[in-house]
């Protein structure tokens, strides 16, 4: 299934104008970059999805183009350090960015001072994968269907937790869509990245829920330390098929995927975004590969540069309409 599908084609027309521009002609590589080894940069800390995601693909992309892959993880600001280190960043091939639905789909609508712009400074590379979001909590809750959590919430709104990845960040925003979805109150727990939120709700917080992706949680799930109580999807995932989805217990317009895929600063030139746009899709379809991402819950997600890029514009513009309808305002 293809990612891109579900926008329908006037969105894709609608991003025509900024497809262009993301899939662009750029200036000519410096001479010593050939010798530069490819950074992959990861705008959040290690643990999560992207970072999990990262380090399988990154070899193999970077094999694949004769050099060598550095994996770099610059954490902070919902993304933002990490993805204006890569806007600003020599348009040469040799600095890219694992982007997703935080930093490109959802910050441009919630921060209105970020210190890059996603038209202005970036070019779509490859599209990647995508996870859904799913609800998790620590086996000693109390909470083991999403009714035990709205009836609880109803009772004393505010009291119950939920960790993120920081303020603005998938995980964050999934919350959000819930609350908004189901009219309870929930308390956010900002921390410095997924694997933090996740180790506390495993250890010490057993008192707090979390809407995070599956690759940060199927470890945890598959050992016991964390229960699964809803995937945020309209259908059960394959790789836990015993998950219900939000659907089946009575909640809707809160389903959310996770998406991630390649992005270079802008200014790239167009052949080496095709070089580095087939070696990804390549990768993300060796079986062994899509073993691995199956291991962590993740589906590769095929598409064109020009796939990639409409998909930026359209998410963009759903983002900017939900942080408007829940009245979500930061600071940044």
């Amino acid at each position: 299934m293809n990612i891109f599908k579900r926008y329908g084609a006037a969105a894709l027309v609608a991003a025509a104008g900024f497809a262009a521009a993301l899939t662009g002609q750029g200036v000519a590589l410096a001479q010593s970059a050939s010798d530069k080894p490819m950074v992959v940069v990861i705008p959040f800390s290690p643990g999560g999805g992207t970072d999990i995601l990262a380090r399988i693909i990154t070899p193999r992309i970077a094999e694949k183009l004769s050099t060598v892959g550095v994996v770099e993880n610059k954490p902070g600001a919902s993304g933002a350090i990490g993805a204006q280190y890569v806007a600003r960043a020599a348009p040469d091939g040799k600095t890219l960015m694992v982007g997703s639905i935080s930093e490109i789909g959802i910050n441009p609508s919630l921060y209105p001072k970020l210190p890059y712009d996603v038209e202005r400074d970036f070019v779509a590379v490859s599209p990647l994968a995508a996870t859904p979001m799913i609800l998790v909590v620590n086996p000693a809750s109390p909470i083991k269907i999403i009714k035990d959590l709205l009836d609880m919430a109803r009772a004393d709104p505010g009291k119950i937790n939920f960790g993120s990845a920081g303020v603005g960040s998938g995980a964050h925003m999934a919350a959000e869509l819930f609350i908004y979805a189901t009219g309870i109150k929930l308390t956010h727990v900002p921390y410095k990245g997924t694997g933090a939120a996740v180790a506390d709700l495993v250890g010490v917080q057993k008192d707090m829920v979390m809407f995070t992706t599956l690759p940060s949680a199927s470890a945890f799930i598959r050992s016991g330390q964390l229960r699964p109580i809803a995937m945020a999807t309209k259908q059960r995932v394959a790789s836990m098929p015993d998950v219900p989805t939000y659907a089946e217990q009575g909640v809707t317009g809160a389903d959310m995927e996770y998406w991630y895929g390649l992005v270079a600063p802008q200014g790239t030139p167009a052949a080496t975004v095709q070089n580095i746009h087939k070696a990804a899709q390549e990768v993300i379809q060796q079986p062994a590969v899509v073993e691995s991402l199956d291991k962590q819950g993740l589906e590769p997600r095929p598409g064109t540069t020009q796939e990639f890029a409409d998909f930026i514009k359209a998410d963009m513009e759903k983002w900017s309409k939900v942080v408007k309808s829940a009245n979500i305002k930061l600071d940044q």
